[in-house]
């Protein structure tokens, strides 16, 4: 004999991208779109009731077979530090409400954070027959899941370079990612795999590339290069943001240099400096090129240059050319 379908969900986690997928999937098995909403309640305001929900997922469905309940954040509003008894009422009416709940209605619970084992409707959707939970992570891998769902959902590929530069830049927000690859699969319409220069070009991972390639020029005493990127940089921005991300990048150097003169791994670089690994690697690789002493020096460079931008004495663009080409001489 087939199991029963749910008739309640508790959808939970970080990962609100792959839930909200799940959640429309559901949306869309309702049927015909001309009538599935006259059987779709979405509750999104946490002052909705148990007694509103358990009765908008009673209701017998209207030229339909499903009723289809969806409540965003309840579930963690209702447990929140200092809820009080009414909270605690509410959950019990809802807790005996979810368990005779007709075999069409399909109540789901969706909530951005993942809940405690010890949540009581939780709880109720691991152990009775109508309940189904499902946590969702953020992934443990980024870049392998960009790789995927560019594959999966835009039928292009991307490089794993390009997976990782664009990583970098989105992190964990999987909306972030899939928003940069729907740019980049329609830019690169399927002819080609995404590199790391479409992502470059596409996305704000321009400004960090520049950086690094301007770092890398300033290793090979290249300042001619420097100053080139340098103001590419200054023609799409404003200095000070640039120079706080240089600031930001040889900050990160010396810790890289020191991490690796303490016998650290390139590949650990990033948990160490606290940032993605694609980026940890890349410092790594760059720091490799200065001794701490340079770094150091350079680093003082830029502590006077900041101070002469805050007291006035020269303007900020001209202070940027001034700094690097005193690095790169």
């Amino acid at each position: 004999m087939s199991r029963s379908a749910p008739t309640f969900y508790v959808l939970h986690g970080p990962d609100e991208f792959t839930c909200r997928a799940q959640v429309q999937a559901m949306r869309a098995q309702m049927g015909d779109p001309g009538t599935a909403d006259l059987n779709i309640s979405v509750f999104d305001d946490k002052s909705a009731s148990a007694a509103e929900i358990l009765a908008a997922a009673q209701a017998i469905p209207f030229l339909g077979e499903k009723r289809l309940v969806i409540v965003g954040g309840l579930l963690s509003w209702l447990t929140r530090r200092g809820a009080g008894k009414a909270a605690k009422d509410e959950l019990t009416v809802l807790a005996e409400g979810l368990t005779e709940l007709p075999p069409w209605a399909r109540v789901v619970f969706v909530e951005s954070v993942t809940l405690p084992d010890s949540h009581p409707i939780l709880k109720l959707a691991k152990t009775v027959p109508g309940g189904f939970h499902k946590t969702f992570d953020a992934p443990r891998n980024p870049t392998r899941w960009i790789v995927e769902h560019a594959r999966s959902a835009y039928g292009a590929e991307i490089e794993p370079a390009a997976a990782a530069a664009l990583a970098a830049v989105t992190g964990d927000d999987l909306h972030a990612a899939d928003s940069e690859l729907s740019k980049l699969a329609v830019y690169t319409g399927g002819e080609r795999p995404i590199s790391e220069a479409d992502v470059a070009l596409l996305t704000p991972y321009v400004a960090e590339v520049s950086i690094f390639e301007m770092v890398d020029a300033l290793g090979r005493r290249d300042g001619t290069t420097a100053v080139r990127l340098l103001h590419r940089l200054l023609a799409d921005g404003e200095p000070l943001p640039i120079f706080g991300m240089i600031i930001r990048q040889f900050r990160l150097l010396i810790m890289a240099r020191e991490f690796l003169n303490e016998g650290g791994a390139p590949r650990q670089a990033g948990s160490a400096l606290g940032v993605h690994p694609f980026v940890g690697e890349k410092v790594a690789a760059q720091a490799k090129v200065f001794t701490q002493e340079q770094l150091e020096a350079i680093y003082r460079h830029l502590l006077d240059t900041d101070l002469a931008i805050k007291t006035g004495k020269v303007e900020a663009a001209l202070a940027l050319d001034l700094l690097i080409a005193g690095i790169a001489s």
